[in-house]
């Protein structure tokens, strides 16, 4: 015989009236308790002088118009942010433009068939004039390009894509952009991709690593 089984006899076995008159005891158990918690809550509430009970509103009413105001200013800043950075989506994909007229460039100027001639000072002529107006657009649209030869290293706004030797210059100055960075606005839009200085090595050393290597 199973638990239900053995549930459903005992249940059976049990005068319907003794099972009513439990379940009304139960009832009546619950509504008690009930009663004695509100009770104990509307005495805390009666023991509130008229002072305390003043108090009480005016604290309720500082935060409700704390909230009130922390919303406010969430609204505002998201109601600037999506009107100052509203272009922000678009105006990186735009680098994507600028990109591949610099390589456009690039892959004539480097064509051997192409070097020299008329037609390759037409193409190159038009194609600066594109890629001044397309800085100019992005200017008045508060996009700038992130300064970067002869700048300290900025983690912020470079990414150091290799060393390069350099005697003349202290160590982390940027000396080579392999790919301009943009701001729009404090807002980078992506970082710059330069080569930095690293001290060169002394000559004597040099000499030794040199000799060593021979040795070898």
């Amino acid at each position: 015989m199973d638990n239900e089984e053995l549930k459903e006899n005992i249940n059976d076995s049990i005068p319907e009236e003794e099972l009513n008159t439990e379940q009304a005891e139960n009832d009546s158990a619950d509504q008690e308790s009930e009663d004695k918690n509100l009770g104990s809550e509307k005495e805390e509430v009666e023991k509130l002088t008229p002072e305390e009970e003043l108090k009480q509103i005016k604290d309720k009413l500082a935060r409700t118009f704390a909230e009130m105001e922390n919303q406010r200013r969430r609204f505002e800043k998201e109601k600037e942010d999506a009107y100052e950075y509203g272009g922000y989506s678009f105006a990186k994909e735009a680098l994507n433009l600028l990109d591949n007229l610099e390589r456009s460039k690039a892959a004539l100027e480097n064509d051997e068939k192409l070097k020299d001639t008329e037609a390759l000072k037409k193409i190159l002529e038009h194609l600066n004039i594109i890629n001044n107006d397309m800085l100019s657009i992005f200017k008045k649209n508060n996009i700038e390009p992130v300064k970067s030869i002869n700048e300290k290293l900025d983690p912020n706004l470079h990414q150091a894509m290799m060393e390069i030797e350099d005697g003349s210059k202290e160590p982390g100055i940027i000396v080579q952009e392999i790919q301009k960075g943009f701001l729009m606005k404090d807002r980078l839009l992506r970082p710059s991709l330069v080569g930095v200085s690293k001290k060169s090595e002394k000559k004597g050393n040099k000499d030794k690593k040199d000799e060593k290597n021979q040795d070898k």
